[in-house]
């Protein structure tokens, strides 16, 4: 009886080995099959550019990096612009020259890296954008210290070309890329103060710029850091995405390289994602994480005052990462977390299947907090007013800043950096030049018609507190 029950089990444990395995395989086939099933490759995402930024030893400070960049863009402009011809389908696509989307129906081609000179500048302003977009992201934050400021809008290696520049690019590469600008930044600045505005990925190399100098024991370059949706933590799913794109380089299948393929109508950031972007960007904010739990408070001490602006509800960046992962391993009092609450209507909390800040009220119950954490939040009062609450000050209410506007619920990711008079992701239609406003858009049909996921069509783009956010900036950087 004994041996028959061994027997059966070790049959019982085999079939379920096998069919887990087959299961498996199954699976992964039925993603690759979805994954290669999407719309072709254009010239954009193939094409590899020559005069991309890799930590050459020939470029050893910013005016290299302008002359390479310089080469790079004449490099777009033989290999894909000029081979890209007119078409009906193209009317929106930012390398067709002429057409809705192209960069240069701008005053300025904002995808390339930018320097407004000040020679009575009392300080400066590194601008750092994020992954995907370009310093079209950062020129309102340029223009308005231009006058008071040394400013310089870097382009990051990868960015503001072609999104095939993302299939291979490093955090290292764009590190690397930052330290020329800063060195660049101080030689213009002598003693005066340098201060960095980060978005996104720019935030996480702002913030790796100064940990990596704590680690040697150096004093940090900045006077104050600034970021806005900083990518400190990503979602689990993001530790993964490089297997994606070496299972396709081992099928040769080149489209699992990608996490989307979309058509290229936005002429300041790329609508297609490389898989091997995210990887990059989880990589960084993981060595960031490493270096924080790394230095003691002894070192932490010294990094110069940290403001952050982020939604509560973001889809690319996680926010509580933000608080748990920076902000709580920040000694000094110095720093503030500034984070807009959701619109708190009786409609829009009926239609959330949980309540997004429960999570953060918990751990402010139960921590002491060593820093200001700041929430935009509705007054309670009339619908739609807003206030500024301090949770570790004695819950300080500031007066009423804004109101939301009808209809938009949250603010995103990608909102913050733009006022509401913004000409291509304001929500109000302006006539300039014949070209795309992609924040005015909003057109209705069935699913599954339109090339551009109607998620990304009605993700909300710009931000309704952007002068609020500009006065607090002011506070870190002016005074």
């Amino acid at each position: 009886m004994k041996s028959i029950i061994i027997g059966s089990t070790k049959h019982l444990a085999f079939a379920l080995f096998y069919s887990s395995v087959g299961t498996c395989i199954a699976l992964i086939a039925g993603a690759v099959w979805y994954l290669n099933s999407r719309p072709a490759l254009d010239l954009w995402h193939t094409t590899e550019l020559e005069a991309q930024y890799r930590q050459q030893p020939s470029i050893a400070n910013f005016d290299d990096y302008l002359r390479l960049e310089d080469k790079l863009f004449a490099e777009v402009e033989r290999k894909v612009t000029a081979k890209t011809t007119s078409d009906s389908l193209l009317v929106v696509n930012r390398y067709l020259p002429g057409s809705y989307s192209d960069p240069n129906k701008w005053q300025q081609n904002w995808n390339r890296s930018f320097e407004w000179e000040n020679e009575h500048a009392q300080y400066g302003v590194l601008l750092l954008h994020g992954m995907s977009d370009s310093p079209y992201t950062m020129q309102y934050f340029a223009k308005h210290y231009q006058e008071s400021a040394h400013v310089l809008g870097l382009r990051l290696p990868g960015h503001g070309t072609l999104p095939s520049g993302l299939t291979d690019i490093n955090w290292q590469d764009m590190a690397a890329a930052v330290s020329i600008a800063v060195e660049h930044m101080k030689q213009v600045l002598q003693d005066k103060p340098l201060y960095v505005v980060g978005f996104s990925t720019g935030a996480a190399l702002a913030l790796n710029h100064e940990l990596e100098k704590l680690r040697l024991g150096d004093a940090g370059d900045f006077s104050g850091l600034v970021f806005v949706s900083p990518a400190i933590g990503l979602p689990p799913v993001a530790a993964g995405a490089k297997w994606q794109a070496i299972l396709g380089h081992f099928l040769g299948l080149d489209k699992l390289s990608w996490n989307s393929i979309q058509t290229e109508y936005d002429p300041f950031k790329y609508s297609s994602f490389a898989v091997n972007a995210g990887d990059v960007v989880y990589q960084l904010a993981s060595r960031n994480v490493e270096l924080l739990n790394q230095l003691d408070n002894q070192s932490l001490a010294r990094l110069a005052p940290v403001l952050t602006f982020q939604s509560l509800t973001d889809d690319t960046v996680d926010t509580m990462a933000v608080l748990r992962d920076l902000y709580l391993k920040l000694p000094g009092k110095k720093h503030e977390l500034v984070i807009f609450d959701i619109n708190r209507t009786q409609v829009n909390l009926s239609l959330m299947p949980t309540d997004p800040l429960l999570p953060f009220f918990d751990l402010v119950d139960t921590t002491e907090l060593d820093f200001d954490f700041t929430l935009i939040e509705n007054t309670g009062g009339k619908i739609g007013a807003v206030q500024a609450r301090h949770l570790t000050n004695g819950a300080n209410v500031e007066a009423v800043i804004q109101h939301w506007p009808k209809q938009v619920y949250s603010l995103s990711h990608v909102a913050l950096p733009f006022p509401q008079d913004d000409e291509l992701y304001g929500p109000y239609k302006k006539q300039a030049g014949n070209r795309i406003q992609i924040g005015a858009g909003a057109s209705k049909g069935e699913r599954g018609v339109l090339s551009v996921p109607p998620s990304e069509i009605l993700r909300q783009k710009w931000n309704p507190f952007f002068g609020y956010m500009m006065d607090k900036m002011d506070k870190v950087i002016t005074d």
